[in-house]
């Protein structure tokens, strides 16, 4: 067999590159420990690098409830009852008091501090060391992932003052997203947004969403993207929720995931580099990919879909399979972060995700 030439090398290179997505979550102890294990592992075959989001952040916007316990214009609403987080086999993953505005304040003073620009940025100053010393790939971006208001919002915070908190929220995520696009430069950035309970949303997994719904998440989502500046890369994760590593709701197929991707990029006057949607382990029929078949995909946009899973190789080429005969091009992923799985887990998913990226 020839030797590939150097031309050929830097061709082969080029493709290996982007063909797997992280979500965000790492079940290790600090970004440094992240950043050298993804490197060492999955680095040729990455565009993009999370910190894992180690410490408070592991349960993803979880943190965020202290934040909003502690503020001063905030209290537990006694007018509710506790919220119950429910899991797809009904299950109470657990139940949560929910708070509102205290009486008297006004929203448009509330300022909320929420930790994402801070921890974006020590986790940048890592990365940037271990670029620099040749640890990890100069072509990988650092990834920052993001909530929307959605997510706190459906969770911690009372119906009657939900849409308020919105607008709040989405004013303090900005404030954030702009320390963090002028600290870091445009070309070693890119911006996920999580959005996981507008896709519940649509399931009517909350009997209590507002009947414009759909309006709300497109627009909101549309802002939210539009606030990311040209030249970071930008892309959104879209989520069924893993609490405890398993489906809040499990989907009926990816229609639901069609529709609002399609909705997203309506919404989105900016260019969107990656979208992300999950696939359940159990799913190698051809009835949840079929959807996909009429997706118009934007422009220049990838489409990663999160059909690896734990020690399951077999099923992990089963579903490539099937999903090619409905969508032509696409990366791979898991279905969500890895942050609160079991962190034994870890080496498997690693050695899952490295033996799909070599075939695919």
């Amino acid at each position: 067999v020839p030797a590939l030439t150097a031309e050929a090398r830097k061709g082969d290179m080029m493709d290996r590159t982007g063909r797997l997505h992280l979500i965000g979550s790492i079940p290790l102890d600090n970004s440094e420990e992240v950043f050298r294990t993804l490197a060492s592992e999955l680095g040729p075959f990455l565009n993009r690098m999370p910190d894992g989001e180690t410490g408070e952040r592991s349960r993803w916007v979880f943190f965020q409830r202290q934040m909003l316990l502690d503020h001063p214009a905030m209290e537990i609403d006694p007018t509710v009852p506790p919220y119950k987080f429910v899991q797809w086999d009904g299950k109470v993953v657990r139940e949560v008091e929910q708070v509102r505005f205290k009486h008297g304040v006004d929203p448009a003073t509330v300022v909320f501090e929420t930790g994402y620009d801070k921890a974006a940025l020590a986790s940048y100053e890592v990365f940037k060391r271990l670029r620099a010393a040749g640890a990890i790939p100069k072509h990988v971006r650092f990834q920052v992932c993001l909530p929307t208001p959605q997510a706190s919002g459906y969770l911690y915070v009372s119906s009657p003052a939900r849409e308020t908190y919105f607008g709040v929220y989405e004013r303090a995520l900005k404030t954030a997203l702009a320390y963090i696009t002028t600290a870091i430069p445009a070309a070693d950035l890119s911006i996920q947004w999580d959005v996981c309970q507008e896709v519940l949303a649509f399931e009517n997994y909350f009997k209590d969403r507002p009947s414009h719904y759909k309006a709300q998440i497109f627009e909101m989502l549309g802002r939210l993207g539009d606030a990311v500046p040209e030249g970071v890369e930008m892309g959104y994760h879209l989520c069924y929720g893993s609490p405890r590593d398993e489906h809040l709701v499990q989907p009926k197929d990816a229609a639901i995931l069609v529709e609002m991707m399609t909705g997203i990029a309506a919404a989105t006057t900016r260019h969107i580099d990656f979208l992300h949607i999950p696939v359940p382990k159990g799913r190698t029929d051809d009835a949840y990919y079929a959807p996909l078949k009429g997706w118009k995909s934007p422009v220049g946009t990838k489409l990663y879909l999160g059909l690896l899973h734990y020690d399951d190789d077999a099923g992990d080429k089963a579903r490539i399979g099937v999903a090619r005969r409905f969508i032509g091009e696409f990366g791979l992923s898991a279905e969500c972060g890895w942050g609160r799985t079991e962190p034994g887990r870890l080496p498997g998913l690693l050695k899952g995700h490295r033996v799909a990226a070599e075939v695919l």
